[in-house]
């Protein structure tokens, strides 16, 4: 069969699929209707059929023979975010929108189980893995614990993201980090309220917190290896409701991202020292909280590499990068490749100009990356399974 030929056939359906599944948006373990059109689309290509896996999960599973097993994932979530595209396939639900391109990654994914199933490699099995809750609710860490890698165990698993700003369909692979840890910290600094005229007759949690804020902030700037990357942030401050009352205590709030274990290990620890010392110091109390969310998205040298490979036949634009930096921001993939080794690949998008950026109201996917992320998708199998 002639690839390339049969996915440009094959696009108008894909494009369809895609704008089918941009209006009914849904959020993370409410993804009944989404589920059951991704299930009926693998059924329909002949494919051995799982769902139900942490709640909304899919599973599509194609076999030939008894060789190795790879695992392919997409994200099927949308975000609670009101659409402004004016595209005349908008969401139909109000408060509700694919902000991310969830909905391109599954029509990507399914096109490449509807080419597959007709090109199938000649020994080996394909997982086909349709992941819910990717939006800050943990699908990915949800469906390895409801034994997704004990019944399909996998030799590896690979992910894409579609990334705006890069030109459409070029590729980007990394060796190592590829998206940041994404954890969060909430410290109640408690002093003794007093009048605003009579300070000195309490003890200020708002003038300890400044200082705990800025203490903080030097750990980045002051510990953390300046070729290594990591921020801190402080997003929430919450103190007193009048113009002339100290208040008792002063909440902060924030979130923490790194790419590196041991880095993640070292702010934790930091952030939890100075807060104690720093209130000690100044007669104040720190009550802290510290919560790891999602690990770092890491991929492994071997099959960066075999993505690598196979995205230089795949791509659309230019050759693939491997320098581009990691993002800060943070993906639930770095779950399942905790469990197994994979890699996780960005392919262009197109401009992010005027708020077409991921989680902006006036994103849309691009449909001419489809047939590039399917051909990718298709290439891949065959060459992680050894063809």
């Amino acid at each position: 069969m002639d690839i390339k030929s049969r996915i440009e056939s094959l696009t108008p359906d894909f494009v369809a699929w895609r704008r089918h599944l941009h209006t009914q948006p849904e959020l993370a373990f409410e993804e009944k209707e989404t589920a059951a059109f991704v299930a009926g689309k693998l059924r329909e290509f002949g494919l051995e059929v799982h769902q139900g896996i942490a709640g909304t999960g899919v599973v599509g599973v194609l076999r030939r023979g008894n060789g190795p097993m790879v695992g392919l994932r997409s994200d099927i979530d949308a975000l609670p975010i009101t659409e402004a595209t004016g595209v005349p396939y908008a969401s139909k639900t109000p408060g509700r929108m694919h902000a991310c391109g969830h909905d391109g990654h599954m029509a990507m994914l399914l096109g490449a189980a509807r080419v597959l199933s007709e090109a199938p490699p000649q020994d080996g099995t394909i997982v086909f893995i349709f992941q819910p809750a990717e939006e800050n609710e943990g699908g990915g860490k949800a469906m390895v614990e409801a034994g997704l890698f004990r019944d399909f165990p996998v030799s590896a698993v690979y992910g894409m993201h579609n990334w705006p700003g890069l030109p459409a369909g070029q590729f980007a692979v990394h060796v190592g980090p590829v998206m940041a840890a994404f954890d969060i910290f909430e410290a109640v600094v408690e002093g003794q309220g007093s009048h605003g005229a009579m300070p000195h007759q309490g003890i200020d949690p708002i003038a300890v917190a400044a200082q705990l804020h800025m203490a903080w902030q030097l750990i980045v700037s002051r510990t953390v290896n300046p070729t290594d990357a990591a921020v801190i942030s402080v997003t929430q401050i919450h103190a007193g409701d009048t113009w002339n009352v100290v208040p008792d205590a002063v909440t902060l709030r924030g979130t923490v991202r790194t790419l590196r274990p041991q880095t993640r290990d070292m702010i934790e620890a930091r952030m939890a020292e100075r807060a104690e010392h720093i209130c000690r110091a100044f007669g104040a109390r720190a009550r802290f909280r510290y919560e790891r969310r999602y690990p770092a998205t890491i991929n492994t040298a071997a099959e960066a590499e075999t993505a690598r490979l196979t995205a230089a036949e795949a791509g659309a634009q230019g050759p693939v990068l491997t320098d581009l930096a990691p993002s800060m921001a943070s993906e639930d993939f770095a779950y399942m490749l905790q469990e197994k080794p994979g890699a996780y690949v960005w392919v262009g998008n197109g401009p992010a100009e005027d708020g077409r950026n991921l989680h902006s109201p006036r994103y849309d996917f691009n449909d001419a990356v489809l047939p590039i992320g399917v051909e990718y998708w298709v290439k891949l199998a065959h060459r992680a399974l050894g063809a």
